[in-house]
């Protein structure tokens, strides 16, 4: 749940291997070479991985698979991971570079801030487009409004599957409210895709892919004002000293979400859940980041390797949780707890699953409804045990858990 200020991890295939200078069998091998690569983990980390058995950037392709097993094929990309977790425990920033330590950030902070913020991927042909291709038959793309920092390059959507009957239970998925989390966003397409319509003559359900746009685009957990958007869905709400989750001031994000969901006049919902993940970013970046314009000491925390649930602890359920870790157990691992019994501070209750506070009363996006079933997905794609593949099916594995267990439950 945290900033990644990086190259975009997710880039795929072998970046400037020069395929057009290729005859066609060198062509072949390149597009081989890249399906090999993006089949044992793909993107910038391997590319380094050849560079660095080579010393230089590889000339051709062959010079690249080579180099790929030389420099250990999957297994290197494994190592890597685990030595960039180990730097980041190890070495922690002292501060962020912006502000004085124990100041909180004024307007001109917040301004720097937000001009050292940089478009690292396509929020159209990442999102939008791939709505654009869902059938037609089955869902209804619809419009709920745009960022009014630029509404040409923000509009947003909402996904329903068509054929809504009154007395079905209501459910609600939300991902990406903090944009940088990629399998919040492309976990909760990839459900529209390929599970979603199972459960149409279950359920009324819509979909919000991608509630922070801009946050998707430029890799950030804030909005472009440095507000945390999963902390504003309640602006009002109490803020308690010393506590990790307080809410924060309404967004564009939330208000835009929040004016959607009245719209649609559901009265009561069944079933949110709001899809997102943990990452490594929480220590090296967005947690410095949110001390200094706080003006708070950073104090270094640990990241859980692996999957886990955040509940209601005024609202536990039991066994929905456990049918949703069960699923995603045959995608990806959960996250154990620490030494102390925590994962993130909160107390482990059940495999996998941790409690806060009344969401409605944090701010989170998860309390934004009155459902009597309410969420929130975690998963680490900076493990060095699954790929992004993996957490973006965990995503469609917990949400097809959760729904089935209200499916039976309910007798429908």
């Amino acid at each position: 749940m945290a900033d990644r200020h990086r190259i975009d991890r997710r880039s795929r295939g072998l970046r400037g291997l020069p395929t057009a200078a290729c005859s066609p069998a060198g062509r072949q091998q390149h597009k081989m070479a890249t399906e090999y690569v993006q089949k044992h983990k793909m993107g910038a980390t391997i590319e380094a991985a050849i560079t660095e058995a080579l010393g230089k950037q590889p000339e051709n392709p062959f010079e690249a698979l080579a180099a790929w097993f030389q420099a250990g094929g999957a297994a290197t990309v494994t190592e890597k991971k685990k030595e960039k977790k180990m730097d980041a425990a190890r070495y922690p920033p002292k501060s962020f570079p912006i502000g004085s330590p124990g100041k909180p950030w004024g307007d001109a902070e917040k301004k720097k801030w937000r001009a050292t913020r940089k478009v690292q991927r396509s929020y159209k042909e990442q999102v939008l487009d791939k709505l654009e291709q869902l059938d037609s038959e089955i869902y209804s793309v619809e419009q709920y409004g745009a960022l009014e920092q630029d509404k040409a390059r923000y509009p947003l959507f909402a996904v329903k599957l068509k054929g809504w009957q009154d007395g079905r239970p209501h459910v609600l998925v939300t991902g990406g409210v903090h944009g940088y989390e990629m399998s919040g966003v492309q976990g909760a397409i990839l459900f529209l895709k390929e599970a979603a319509q199972k459960y149409a003559e279950k359920f009324n359900i819509v979909v919000i892919p991608c509630v922070s746009p801009w946050g998707y685009e430029t890799i950030q957990r804030w909005n472009c004002d440095a507000v945390d958007p999963n902390r504003s869905f309640n602006p009002d709400g109490e803020v308690v000293a010393g506590r990790a989750f307080n809410p924060e001031p309404s967004t564009d994000e939330s208000r835009n979400v929040i004016a959607y969901l009245k719209q649609l006049g559901v009265s009561s919902w069944c079933a949110h859940v709001d899809l997102h993940e943990t990452t490594d970013t929480d220590e090296t970046e967005f947690r410095p980041a949110k001390a200094a314009r706080d003006g708070d000491e950073f104090t270094p925390g640990t990241i859980p390797d692996g999957f886990y649930l955040v509940g209601d602890e005024t609202n536990l359920q039991a066994e929905w949780h456990a049918a949703m870790i069960a699923a995603v157990k045959e995608v990806t691992h959960i996250a154990p707890a620490g030494d102390d019994g925590k994962i993130i501070g909160e107390d482990v209750l059940q495999e996998g699953v941790i409690a806060v506070p009344k969401p409605s009363d944090l701010g989170l996006c998860s309390g934004v409804t009155n459902a009597e079933f309410a969420a929130t997905t975690e998963v680490y794609p900076d493990s060095p045990s699954s790929s992004d593949e993996q957490c973006n099916r965990a995503q469609v594995a917990c949400l097809a858990g959760g729904l089935d267990h209200i499916i039976k439950a309910r007798g429908l």
